[in-house]
């Protein structure tokens, strides 16, 4: 009889072990997982790859960088949402870029040039369809002082958000280089 309450109170604590077992793993994975979307969101790793060198370069000269404030957008302020789900669709669409630097689509300067337009378009596009959400985060309609804004910056914000328009509308350049449009075959006829 002793036997059998032995076997019987091991079996109660198999369910309980691989409980935890699975709940300890499930920590362990959401931690690493959470180091993995700092990471790869540090400046650090998004210009690591040679092409994104480029755009260090001209981000280095604007505002976002070095400011009177000291305050600084990085490429993740300005590349990827806040919220988890559109998060994680702009961490897989950046696999894309890295997929491209990888096969040597991107990874000199003549050829990131070469599609420097096909690249800004997708990013201005996702912009306008989101409301510049991300520029957002830190510039906002509502917290301006358009009192303290130069004449024609306060009348441009002025008119913006009466007329719905977003930052992208306006502020393509901003923080790299604006690339020219391509000539198209009617354009060049």
């Amino acid at each position: 009889m002793a036997r059998g309450n032995s076997s019987s109170g091991a079996s109660r604590k198999t369910p309980f072990i691989l409980l935890s077992v699975v709940f300890i793993a499930g920590i362990a994975f959401a931690g690493a997982f959470n180091v993995g979307l700092h990471a790869t969101n540090e400046l650090e790793f998004c210009t690591s790859c040679h092409s994104m060198k480029v755009n260090l370069e001209e981000y280095k000269q604007t505002a976002h960088y070095k400011n009177r404030s000291g305050v600084r957008a990085t490429c993740s302020d300005c590349h990827v949402p806040k919220a988890f789900v559109p998060k994680m669709i702009a961490k897989v669409m950046a696999g894309k870029d890295l997929y491209h630097e990888i096969l040597g689509t991107i990874d000199t300067q003549e050829k990131f040039e070469a599609h420097r337009w096909e690249m800004a378009s997708r990013v201005w596009a996702k912009m306008q369809a989101n409301n510049s959400q991300e520029c957002k985060s830190c510039h906002d309609f509502s917290q301006m002082d358009l009192a303290v804004q130069g004449r024609s910056a306060r009348n441009r914000h002025g008119r913006a958000e009466d007329e719905g328009k977003t930052c992208i509308d306006c502020h393509k350049g901003v923080a790299h280089t604006e690339p020219d449009e391509p000539e198209t075959e009617a354009k060049k006829g």
